[in-house]
């Protein structure tokens, strides 16, 4: 049975809160992310990350203030109007991390199309170039207000002279390094609530060793994280991918989760464990629940985890009948270490609070969850000697 959630309003500024052909912010949040008294939030209708502040009493994030991406990289599409479809926050090293969902997407007829047009219109599938980010920003926290900033460049704490500056990974390097995967490189080139490839889900540990969250594709049931490492490239303002040691691939690890089916939507550190927000992969209604993986950044090679060696902490509720296709849960912040702040991508109605706010829901994690059956560790997936291929990353 789920713990009873408590309701925190998230409040964001009028003059911020209304988007392009007058969607709003509060309906598209797809990850959620705390620093300090600092709520991050993004959403798959911009290119930009939002900064909320916990209020001094209440539940209640405010003093809404927005980081246009753009200001700090040079984006794939530097339009404007370009959204990058963010699915994922990430902190640590001094840096936010923000990615893409590096996935397709396929039109969807409009309501006024008669039947042949509509049909063509699903025949037509766009590669938007800000889907595929992968960046981080310096993170620095105002000595005199103590809210985070993101910027350009900072110095490195300890290194006298040293800065951490803003950097993308190059558009293509990720997809590159995955085209030949048996697994994924088949599902490169379907579309995003296909079961195509489709990131939702960052989590950031030292060393830029960065654990990946797929919503699709779902492989026989498993789900799948990946593992990268990501470090600065030799050109100023690029990243590339590091090569990872103990895996099959050159440039991640594979982890394969047995949930049921389901595909991720958000994933978050604690120690050496992760927690995951898993729901279902295709545009439909269906179970939502956060896992424990423990001991996930312990694991040394690629690997294969039975749904006996995970920790199911909780469900949370979705839409149906009259709310069907709403109260999407899609971003997942860690409030403390007994609290989960759940986010949710098209709230219902009831969430709605005034002309721009909307409702999260705050979990508690009141008791150490049931360790898993399962004694025995995830056992590794099979390595194989191969050739290795060139390095990713660059342009």
């Amino acid at each position: 049975m789920s713990p009873r959630p408590a309701p925190y309003t998230l409040h964001f500024d009028a003059k911020l809160a209304t988007l392009r052909k007058g969607k709003e912010l509060r309906d598209g949040l797809s990850s959620a992310l705390r620093t300090g008294d600092n709520l991050w939030l993004a959403g798959d209708e911009t290119a930009n990350v939002e900064r909320l502040r916990l209020a001094a009493t209440g539940h209640r994030f405010g003093q809404h203030t927005t980081f246009r991406l753009g200001d700090f990289l040079d984006m794939p599409d530097p339009d404007e109007a370009a959204e990058a479809d963010i699915e994922g926050l990430a902190e640590c090293d001094g840096y936010l991390w923000v990615i893409g969902s590096h996935s397709l997407c396929r039109k969807q007829p409009d309501d006024n199309s008669g039947v042949a047009e509509g049909i063509k219109e699903l025949t037509k599938v766009q590669a938007d170039a800000n889907r595929f980010l992968l960046a981080r920003i310096p993170l620095v926290q105002n000595a005199d207000t103590e809210d985070y900033e993101l910027h350009k460049k900072a110095p490195r704490p300890g290194k006298e002279g040293r800065l951490r500056r803003a950097a993308r990974l190059g558009r293509r390097a990720l997809a590159r390094a995955l085209a030949h995967d048996p697994h994924l490189g088949p599902f490169l080139k379907v579309p995003s609530k296909e079961n195509g490839f489709d990131i939702e889900g960052l989590a950031a540990a030292e060393g830029g060793r960065l654990f990946v969250g797929l919503r699709g594709p779902v492989v026989r049931g498993w789900a799948v994280v990946l593992e990268l490492r990501v470090k600065a490239g030799k050109r100023r303002g690029r990243l590339k991918l590091g090569k990872i040691p103990g895996a099959e691939h050159t440039y991640y690890r594979k982890h394969f989760l047995d949930l049921g089916g389901m595909g991720l939507r958000e994933l978050r550190c604690v120690g050496n464990d992760l927690y995951l927000l898993a729901g279902p992969t295709m545009d439909l209604d269906g179970t939502i629940a956060v896992y424990c993986w423990p001991g996930a950044l312990q694991h040394t090679t690629d690997s294969l985890v039975s749904h006996q060696q995970l920790r199911r902490l909780f469900d949370v509720p979705h839409g149906f009948g009259p709310t069907a296709g709403q109260d999407r849960a899609e971003g997942m912040a860690l409030l403390d270490a007994q609290h989960i702040l759940i986010t949710f991508d098209s709230p219902a109605k009831p969430r709605h609070v005034g002309a721009h706010d909307v409702l999260a829901d705050c979990y508690p994690l009141t008791a150490e969850p049931a360790a898993p059956a399962a004694k025995r560790s995830a056992r590794p997936a099979a390595t194989t000697r191969r050739a290795r291929p060139s390095a990713a990353g660059g342009q």
